[in-house]
């Protein structure tokens, strides 16, 4: 069992940045790398970003060079450095992990940009 749960949302102006952290516990080390989805009203989830274990990372061209994954050293917390926030980033934002058996999802956190 893995546990994650999200912080750093919130409501911010075009333009601005937000970080969001995730934070996991349990049997973190089944963890096959892990990443963040998005999801807005009305639409179908989306991948955002990915960091394998050996710290590769994988990006939607969406938020490609604006937005950075990161992961600490212990590997139990993962980041979202978002930068230059447009209406379009406005959705709730989870993190995952997945393992050879399932995923794992937090509950997600809301990020809401105004125009």
């Amino acid at each position: 069992q893995v546990q994650l749960v999200e912080s750093g949302g919130g409501l911010v102006q075009a333009g601005g940045s937000l970080r969001l952290s995730c934070v996991a516990s349990g049997s973190v080390f089944n963890c096959n790398g892990m990443g963040w989805y998005h999801q807005a009203p009305g639409k179908q989830r989306d991948m955002v970003a990915f960091i394998t274990n050996d710290g590769s990372t994988n990006y939607a061209d969406s938020v490609k060079g604006r937005f950075a994954i990161s992961r600490d050293n212990s590997k139990t917390t993962l980041y979202l450095q978002m930068n230059s926030l447009n209406a379009d980033d406005t959705a709730v934002y989870s993190c995952y992990c997945p393992t050879k058996r399932t995923v794992y999802w937090g509950q997600g956190t809301q990020v809401t940009v105004s125009s």
